[in-house]
């Protein structure tokens, strides 16, 4: 259980996303997921900017489960921002993608992922997956501390490869 600590949840795919938050319902979570739809909107949350502004009820997460393959600003785009970003690098991301290739493994590494896992295709698994985050992120892990950040840098789209 959490005290009024988040977890963001960077997800595109609306039934991954009703899958997930059963999960953590199940697991006595529920209140505890924030929920932005693609990289762009998780920039502006993490930065505090627009409708995220209000940090009493859009407070820094904890933790981030972070997809990579989202359309526009995607999560290997995200996920070396935040590193950029000194009061917001210590955050903890877990990647949560339904790749599982090895390259995007590497390089989700490569760029300061603390975890990668794959999307479980059911939700008894899921349930397994909430489970296995609760008792390891949220129990086991010490998490180090994250500041409000008095000034981050504007994002500034990555240029892709052909093959991504």
């Amino acid at each position: 259980m959490l005290n009024g600590e988040i977890i963001l949840l960077v997800e595109d795919d609306s039934n991954d996303v009703v899958l997930l938050q059963r999960a953590f319902q199940k697991a006595g979570l529920r209140d505890s997921i924030r929920i932005v739809r693609d990289g762009e909107q998780a920039i502006h949350y993490l930065s505090g900017e627009g409708e995220y502004s209000d940090r009493d009820r859009f407070p820094l997460p904890f933790l981030i489960l972070l997809d990579l393959k989202m359309p526009g600003t995607n999560g290997f785009e995200v996920l070396q921002w935040i590193r950029e970003q000194p009061s917001l690098s210590p955050l903890r991301i877990v990647v949560l993608t339904s790749s599982d290739h090895l390259r995007d493994v590497n390089r989700a590494y490569q760029l300061g992922a603390n975890s990668f896992l794959v999307k479980p295709l059911d939700f008894q698994n899921f349930r397994s997956l909430s489970k296995m985050i609760e008792g390891y992120w949220l129990n086991t892990s010490k998490a180090p501390e994250v500041s409000r950040p008095e000034r981050l840098e504007p994002f500034k789209s990555v240029t892709r490869r052909p093959s991504e």
